[in-house]
This record gives C-alpha cells, structure tokens and sequence, in this order.
C-alpha cells in the first residue's frame, strides 16, 4: 500500500503532461489541415538520377 501515493502521483504528472502537450498543440494550429498530409505520400514526383548508378551503367568494365 505504500507504493500508492507514488503510482497517484506518477498518474497527475503524467495527466498533466499529455493535457499540457494537448493543448499546446491546439494553440499551435496542429490539427488545421488533415487533409494535406495524407495526401503527400501520393504525390507522384520523379526520384533523382543516381550520378555513380548512371556511370556505372556506361562504364560496365570499370569497377
């Protein structure tokens, strides 16, 4: 039984940590656009040439 003052006390810091981080993420406009960041792994952009797989692939002989 001595150990429940500790557990109460671990549980209203940790309470109050995620209550603090909730609402300094809503002060901080976290949660303004929900759509975007879905979508950006679709975002179909090309991927940068590699200049050493290019070279590799006209100079077979050479390694």
């Amino acid at each position: 039984m001595s150990i429940l003052p500790i557990l109460i006390a671990f549980t209203l810091v940790g309470v109050l940590v995620a209550g603090y981080m909730f609402f300094w993420a809503v002060d901080h406009d976290q949660f303004d656009d929900m759509q975007t960041p879905s979508l950006l792994p679709l975002d179909d952009l090309p991927d940068e040439p590699d200049p050493e797989a290019a070279r590799a692939r006209k100079n077979p002989d050479q390694a």
